[in-house]
């Protein structure tokens, strides 16, 4: 979880008008959990990369549109979940990749390399009872467990398709999800 107060410095930024500033401030201070959340949701390491990158121009160019009716940190898990869906429904994206700003794309390399090997060692672990969760699940579980979004921010990530999504009915899929992965893990003997 963020320390308190992280996303005052990016929101102080984008008040004084230096959208820039505050779109390499929530980069840096931000990347490392989103990366985590997209290698989570998309378990391949090369297309949470490419996510991220995708995430990270995102975030940089759009940085401005965001008006601060929700949390930043919400937000800005709503451009990961975007990223990963699109990510995931753009097959055409393998055979080519994007040309993005160097200065975009050297802060995305200095957050992928960071958290690599740290996360990658976790994953293994997960892996074998995430794959046969769908997407919404996975995600549902990395923003409340892993990024522990309140449930009216997870709501709002949710609610990005424009349906609007109720926290109540989040809160009764998660504990089902975590019923189901509770006997998984007694199943294949990963827990007693």
């Amino acid at each position: 979880m963020p320390e308190p107060g992280r996303t005052d410095r990016i929101e102080q930024l984008l008040a004084g008008g230096d959208r820039p500033a505050a779109a390499s401030e929530a980069i840096r201070s931000l990347g490392p959990e989103v990366l985590r959340y997209l290698r989570s949701i998309l378990r391949n390491e090369g297309d949470a990369q490419d996510a991220f990158s995708q995430f990270a121009e995102n975030l940089w160019r759009g940085i401005g549109s965001w008006r601060g009716e929700g949390s930043f940190r919400a937000w800005t898990f709503r451009l990961a979940w975007n990223a990963a869906i699109n990510m995931r429904n753009e097959a055409w994206r393998k055979r080519g990749r994007r040309l993005v700003t160097a200065e975009v794309s050297a802060l995305a390399d200095e957050v992928r390399t960071r958290s690599s090997l740290r996360v990658e060692r976790q994953r293994q672990a997960l892996d074998r009872l995430r794959e046969s969760l769908a997407d919404e699940e996975v995600s549902l579980l990395a923003l409340r467990i892993d990024q522990e979004l309140s449930w009216a921010e997870i709501a709002e990530v949710f609610s990005s398709a424009g349906d609007p999504v109720e926290a109540a009915t989040l809160m009764k899929r998660f504990e089902r999800i975590k019923a189901r992965l509770a006997r998984m893990a007694r199943d294949q003997g990963l827990v007693e």
